[in-house]
């Protein structure tokens, strides 16, 4: 539930400090006083959107805190997402400066709005003021029905089996459709891929071949030069390197006998005998390996031409000739199962078949729901002085779709001996406001979010059936936190917990708005208020005392 709330610099708050507790709450002022303002802030915390309008003007940022404890799958998400959990709870944290840059944070870690929103799902229900204007709409009778009956995942396995059924379906249609192009290409790409599968070119042979044309194209150079450096350091008849220095070593060697001073010149000379050594060994090793092979040069050159030629043809760069035969290869491969129609056709058939089945039994949850909810909204309509009347959740088939096989529409009478009717088309405001409270208290009965806020989800409502709505949502009230937002004293009066928002001037002349928890001798005040309006009697006090004692 939520513990604590901040808010600093928003909209019109400059700063307020709130802590709640369990059970029924109410936020009651004047018109225009800023009570919804909490709702707005409270939903920023839970990643809503946000902008630098919401900064009280003249301060640098607005910052909102809401402190939670947390339940069970609120717990296993923050730890899943490596959020830790501190004493119990829940710690969301949004800060947007007036340049509309935004920051969030959960339990004192960096987070994105996104995360908010999906930690805040697990944390809050919102009933918003227009929420029973959203039941208009079939999408949202639908979604409701399958939020009600826990049918989310159904409906999303139904959608993921529509997308995959008619993604194949479309592709089948287009090659039906354009047959002779896909033949023709599939018979360009087999020419292609057996043309380099004949080439058979390997991955880095091209740098083979190339280094063993130069290597081969140059024999007579080569051989030439390297039999020349043998001589001059070993083989010449006159005087080769080799033996001049092995001669000169041997001289210095028996002089540093007589002067040591020399020993350090003898030093340096031997590496170098021994490094001419090393290289006559590598010189003859090296003539041979060379040797002249004309007809080798003319098999690699065959080779070197083959592939430039196939190059060009691909019109990429020879060393890319086999990734290009694997690229379509893997081309040929696609297009020869796609254009298996038989097999396509029955591959189809299999997707069709899998999203019926999941639609059917989506189709089943519905049903069972769609009875429940019809029965439950019926009896909570009696409560709020609907005698007779009858809602009703009717499913009707249509083609199969992302959200299965029929379409959800809310149907209801009035009174009794009437027969139901679209929802939209039969009723009035003030009905409409008491069908929309009542599918709102049913379906809170069915979640695991443990703090449900309803934002004025009374208006259009008064008199006797005000006193049944408050008494619903002290009831609801019994088994986890409910916040509400009304303008209605008998409303509020049924509340553990009373705050009163009220607008008030700063010393800078600035409005600002104040909350207030207020006592057993000023809730009396307050309700005597909303009874009377700005002057309060000591009738609107009687009549105050005994809402509340109700």
């Amino acid at each position: 539930m939520l513990r604590t709330l901040s808010i600093r610099d928003f909209v019109i708050v400059e700063s307020i400090e709130l802590e709640f507790s369990a059970g029924f709450t109410v936020f009651t002022g004047e018109t225009g006083a800023g009570k919804s303002i909490l709702i707005d802030a409270l939903t920023l915390a839970l990643g809503g959107r946000g902008d630098a309008s919401v900064v009280r003007e003249g301060a640098p940022k607005a910052d909102i805190t809401a402190d939670f404890a947390v339940s069970e799958p609120a717990r296993d998400w923050l730890v899943a997402h490596e959020f830790a959990v501190e004493e119990g709870g829940a710690l969301l944290r949004r800060v947007i400066d007036n340049a509309g840059r935004s920051k969030a944070y959960i339990n004192g870690v960096a987070a994105t709005a996104a995360q908010l929103r999906e930690l805040g799902d697990l944390l809050v229900d919102i009933h918003g003021q227009h929420a029973h204007q959203s039941l208009m709409k079939t999408e949202a009778q639908r979604v409701l029905l399958d939020g009600q009956s826990g049918a989310e995942a159904q409906a999303r396995s139904v959608a993921t089996a529509y997308k995959a059924w008619r993604a194949l379906a479309k592709q089948l249609e287009e090659f039906e459709s354009n047959a002779a192009n896909v033949l023709y290409e599939r018979e360009r790409l087999e020419w292609q891929v057996n043309e380099l599968e004949k080439l058979a070119v390997k991955p880095g042979e091209w740098a083979e071949v190339s280094n063993e044309q130069s290597r081969l194209s140059h024999a007579a150079s080569l051989m030439e030069g390297a039999q020349e450096a043998l001589a001059v350091i070993s083989e010449a008849e006159d005087h080769p390197i080799l033996s001049q220095l092995s001669s000169l070593n041997q001289k210095l060697g028996k002089l540093a006998d007589i002067d040591s001073g020399l020993q350090a010149i003898v030093d340096l000379i031997e590496p170098a005998r021994i490094q001419l050594q090393e290289a006559v060994y590598a010189l003859n090793d090296y003539l041979d390996r060379v040797d002249l092979d004309p007809s080798r040069l003319r098999t690699v050159e065959a080779r070197m031409d083959a592939i430039h030629s196939a190059a060009r043809k691909f019109r990429v760069p020879e060393e890319q000739l086999p990734e290009e035969h694997a690229r379509l290869a893997e081309r040929l491969s696609q297009i020869a199962v796609a254009s298996d129609m038989d097999g396509l056709r029955k591959q189809e058939e299999k997707l069709k078949a899998a999203y019926m089945a999941e639609a059917q039994r989506l189709s089943a949850t519905r049903v069972t729901a769609a009875a429940q909810l019809g029965e439950a909204v019926t009896r909570a309509m009696q409560e709020l002085n609907m005698t007779g009347g009858r809602f009703e959740v009717a499913l009707h088939a249509g083609e199969p779709a992302a959200y299965g096989l029929e379409q959800v529409e809310f149907l209801v009478a009035g009174h009794a001996g009437v027969a139901a009717r679209p929802l939209a088309k039969v009723a009035s405001g003030g009905e409409l406001a008491r069908i929309s409270l009542a599918i709102s208290v049913i379906t809170s009965n069915a979640t695991t979010v443990p703090t449900l806020i309803f934002d004025e989800v009374d208006s259009g409502i008064g008199g006797g059936v005000a006193e049944v709505v408050g008494r619903l949502l002290r009831r609801l009230g019994q088994g986890r936190q409910v916040l509400c937002v009304t303008h209605l004293p008998q409303v509020a009066s049924q509340a553990g917990q009373h705050f009163q928002v009220a607008k008030g001037t700063l010393d800078n002349g600035k409005t600002a708005s104040r909350i207030d928890v207020l006592d057993a001798k000023s809730r009396v005040e307050e309700i005597a208020r909303m009874l009377g309006g700005l002057e309060i009697t000591a009738t609107t006090r009687k009549h105050a005392r005994e809402l509340l004692a109700s």
